[in-house]
């Protein structure tokens, strides 16, 4: 079972909206804007809000089965879904997508991250930083390769700095790029800087 509103003016033919970027990027963050912003959504509910993210994640369990069974996102035709950066590449050829990537300074996705498990108790301090930093960035040249070779997907790239900055600018600018007519004043209104918590120095 998945949260969805159904209005006839999102419903465009196969057209899927992704939200994806790294862990920490600020993925949920635009989930929130979307749904609030009248955007139906793709989500089970299953991971519930936290400390780490205390206005919850807004995801769909499924969707980690994309890379064995690539139809499933056949249920997301005209809605939102998050997709982690990893499973963008088993997107199927036979939809049309419009993805928002989330953008945010590795460093502070590291130090995000790391906070996390340590609230998890699965921290691991002798884990070299330099090496999962350079495995990130590998893993964003491959993704954004394979993002600007596909003709059936159209990206946005949204600045997590800028979201915070400007949410009303944001919000117009990722209705724009949607091409659907979104509540701007209800979007903006999801940005909360005081969960801005890890910084870049």
């Amino acid at each position: 079972m998945f949260y969805s509103v159904s209005f006839t003016k999102f419903q465009k033919a196969l057209m899927i909206t992704i939200v994806s970027g790294l862990p920490r990027s600020g993925t949920s963050l635009m989930m929130q804007m979307l749904a609030a912003g009248g955007m139906p959504i793709l989500s089970d509910g299953e991971r519930r809000a936290d400390v780490d993210n205390p206005r919850g994640y807004l995801e769909w369990e499924r969707i980690k089965q994309l890379p064995k069974d690539p139809g499933c996102i056949a249920e997301a035709e005209g809605k939102a879904v998050k997709v982690i950066s990893q499973l963008l590449l088993s997107l199927p050829p036979q939809h049309e997508y419009r993805v928002i990537f989330m953008q945010r300074p590795l460093p502070e996705v590291m130090a995000s991250q790391d906070e996390m498990l340590r609230r998890r108790g699965n921290f691991n301090p002798a884990e070299d930083n330099s090496v999962v930093t350079r495995a990130f960035q590998d893993h964003l040249s491959d993704v954004y390769g394979w993002l600007n070779g596909k003709p059936h997907v159209k990206v946005s790239r949204v600045q997590y700095h800028a979201v915070l900055r400007e949410p009303r600018q944001t919000a117009e600018s990722v209705a724009k790029f949607l091409d659907v007519p979104l509540d701007i004043e209800a979007m903006a209104k999801q940005v909360d800087g005081t969960l801005y918590r890890q910084r870049s120095k």
